[in-house]
């Protein structure tokens, strides 16, 4: 393609056939090492944003992401969807309906469906440092914008 380049072998093809000699042409490789770098840079830059471009905001795009970014080996990071439990409401003795209650359970208000997470993700207690600035990061970037997200460590159970 275009943009497969070596600019060594172009910059001996480009100098007259009487000047390729050895010394010439290491002198010439030295002056074009610079260019070498910004071209070498270039290619990397080329690469992180096709892989951006090829990864979206679903849920398995956003998961192997994460994995490949934080856990490439082992792949232990996973998503599940959100807490959606609903609020139970107490009557009061002024609005006269039945007071039993039933099994009620207590949840953090994070838990319910109106004020909580709509994905959560799961990741290995040895990947999670203290802010997780990065993990925060990458899925700020990849997540669909109003979306909530939550990180909690894995529980392994043996």
């Amino acid at each position: 393609m275009w943009y497969e380049l070596d600019i060594k072998k172009l910059a001996v093809l480009l100098m007259p056939t009487f000047l390729r000699r050895t010394a010439h042409i290491k002198w010439l490789w030295m002056l074009v090492k610079p260019l070498e770098d910004i071209f070498y840079q270039w290619q990397q830059f080329r690469t992180d944003n096709i892989y951006k471009l090829n990864h979206n905001s679903q849920v398995c795009r956003l998961r192997k992401v994460l994995n490949d970014y934080f856990d490439p080996i082992e792949r232990r990071i996973i998503i599940i969807d959100g807490y959606d439990y609903e609020r139970q409401y107490l009557f009061t003795e002024v609005e006269q309906q039945p007071v039993y209650l039933g099994t009620m359970y207590l949840y953090r208000d994070s838990d319910y469906s109106d004020a909580g997470y709509d994905f959560i993700v799961l990741a290995p207690p040895e990947l999670l440092d203290k802010d997780n600035y990065e993990m925060h990061a990458l899925i700020d970037y990849y997540k669909l914008a109003g979306k909530r997200y939550n990180i909690d460590a894995l529980k392994t159970t043996i």
